[in-house]
């Protein structure tokens, strides 16, 4: 069961530890995706309809097995074993990993960086921290 006291930042830290250790990501890495996608807040849903921590598509949370978005333990794990799938995919390239979590593998398969979005582009500066 579930508690049902509000999650507060630092038990999302906590949280987000742990599932840095399980897939074998950066901490850190982890901490500033869910920063610049929901600003730590669990419920937060985009316009385009991602969801929780990670904003997760709906679609995307099903492939990853998150059955609630909202969970931030399922949200946390879901949306960085993804982030890792990418980091595999891309050969450990960051940008590419994080360019295909916001703006989708598809688009940067068949487009690549230098056709980024400005969003995609502000995306990568903000998580990077540049």
């Amino acid at each position: 069961m579930r508690d049902e006291r509000p999650l507060q930042r630092d038990d999302i830290e906590r949280l987000i530890d742990q599932v840095a250790e399980q897939v074998s990501l950066a901490p850190e890495l982890i901490r500033s995706v869910v920063s610049v996608e929901s600003n730590f807040q669990v419920q937060a849903v985009s316009s385009a309809g991602a969801q929780g921590l990670k904003q997760l598509m709906p679609e995307t949370a099903q492939e990853l097995g998150v059955e609630d978005s909202f969970d931030p333990q399922q949200n946390l794990l879901g949306g960085s074993r993804y982030l890792k799938q990418l980091l595999d995919k891309y050969n450990g390239d960051l940008d590419k990993a994080l360019a295909a979590y916001n703006w989708g593998q598809g688009n940067v398969d068949r487009k690549g960086l230098e056709q980024m979005p400005r969003e995609t582009r502000n995306y990568l500066t903000k998580v990077k921290g540049d």
